[in-house]
């Protein structure tokens, strides 16, 4: 696995769970379809072998915002693997669509340069076993820093006033970690995903909640380069409490003097 040099501008944003079926392509189509519509044109990179996210690209009419796609889970021999996985010059958001499954290397390279990285729920025991196992991973072998307040959960195909949901919350409360949308349990996002579209571009009165929560999602996205600024600030707050220089310079200033 492997992409192209940093790039600072560009707002990455990783969805990522092992665990199949839980909602990753889902959601990144519907972020894809969100920026499209604001005339952002983002691109969308597929790495599962499934290619769920290419298949709706590959459906969405051709009178919308297009897309850029990237199929990443293919490797060709008659191309470098940079070739394949070069995004154009001029996009400036790129959402990328993980593989169920993922070495530890593959791990650090996917988040690698990302601005934020969205990790899906499903409000079962079995998905949050494996929601907590992701987010252990993403903190202890990718080396995710909180401090960058890059990490965030969706909360996906739930339902609200059951126990399964109630559940869910209470163990996303627990982690410390941002909920930045909870998506219902509808058929909409069945619809658009088989039409290639996102709930954005469909009836309005039909799909408001699910609109509504995308918007929340993308707004929380959009504040990457504020999260990143801040997380600059802290790390230069913190050297300057545990600097030797810093110390010196601060006795200096206060007029005293070393006893060694």
């Amino acid at each position: 696995m492997q992409f192209l040099s940093r790039k600072e501008t560009r707002n990455k944003i990783v969805i990522l769970n092992p665990k199949g079926g839980c909602g990753k392509s889902t959601i990144a189509t519907n972020i894809a379809a969100c920026y499209a519509s604001r005339g952002m044109s983002p691109a969308l990179m597929d790495f599962d072998r499934q290619a769920s996210s290419i298949a709706w690209l590959q459906r969405r009419p051709t009178d919308l915002p297009q897309i850029h796609g990237i199929d990443a889970h293919k490797k060709s021999m008659q191309a470098t693997r940079s070739w394949q996985l070069r995004v154009p010059s001029d996009v400036r958001t790129l959402i990328v669509d993980s593989p169920a499954s993922v070495t530890h290397d593959d791990l650090r390279e996917l988040t690698r340069d990302s601005s934020s990285i969205l990790v899906p729920v499903l409000p079962s025991p079995m998905d949050i076993h494996a929601a907590s196992r992701c987010i252990a991973d993403l903190l202890l072998v990718a080396k995710v820093n909180r401090n960058e307040r890059k990490l965030a959960v969706v909360a996906n195909r739930t339902r609200k006033n059951t126990k399964s949901f109630a559940q869910l919350m209470r163990f996303l409360d627990s982690l410390g970690i941002p909920i930045v949308a909870v998506l219902r349990d509808t058929q909409n996002f069945v619809y658009s995903a088989e039409h290639g579209i996102g709930v954005h571009e469909m009836q309005p009165s039909r799909v408001r909640p699910d609109v509504k929560q995308i918007d929340m999602l993308v707004d929380w996205l959009d504040r990457w380069e504020d999260r990143r600024k801040r997380a600059i600030e802290i790390s230069n707050i913190s050297r300057q409490r545990v600097s030797p220089s810093a110390i010196l310079q601060k006795n200096s200033a206060s007029g005293l003097t070393s006893l060694y």
